[in-house]
């Protein structure tokens, strides 16, 4: 399986839809993951997403096709020396340890290319396969957030999940 982070271009458009027009991505991710997921909304993001140099966002191409998305945002502030990373997969492309892998890759990018000593994701409630995969990845659990999280009208608990550079 050949699993590849590149940049977000139009020609992923359609496939893209195909892939995140799923409740079940949908109802695990923040709301500005559109459900349904158009072709407008598709465009919209593609054109719109920001490509700073270096590059925060990435589309996941598992043998030529696309798979999912991910990317990684450092922070400000008091939070600069942290970074919270986002990604989700296509339904079809679940179970066979893709997440896993893009989540290592984006976690030794990240510590490699930005100035910070941890990496973040916060995981809602619920989310089992989420959890298992950051720690697969080497996150640890670091604290849960109880009903915080206001999502498909109900409340949800926030499970933080981190890793520290100097345990790489």
């Amino acid at each position: 399986m050949n699993i590849e982070l590149i940049a977000w271009h139009l020609g992923f458009l359609d496939e893209l839809v195909e892939q995140a027009n799923n409740f079940k991505i949908a109802r695990f991710v923040r709301d500005v993951f559109p459900h349904p997921y158009t072709h407008e909304s598709g465009k919209f993001f593609i054109e719109n997403v920001a490509q700073p140099n270096p590059k925060q966002i990435f589309a996941i191409v598992v043998d030529g096709k696309l798979a999912g998305g991910t990317g990684i945002f450092p922070q400000s502030d008091v939070y600069r020396k942290n970074a919270e990373i986002g990604y989700w997969l296509g339904e079809s492309f679940w179970g066979k340890g893709i997440a896993t892998e893009v989540i290592k890759r984006m976690v030794h990018y990240g510590f490699e290319t930005f100035d910070i000593v941890r990496i973040y994701a916060g995981v809602f409630e619920g989310n089992i396969a989420s959890m298992k995969v950051l720690e697969k990845a080497g996150f640890q659990l670091e604290k849960v957030s109880h009903k915080t999280v206001f999502k498909n009208e109900q409340f949800l608990d926030e499970y933080m999940y981190g890793i520290r550079k100097e345990k790489l």
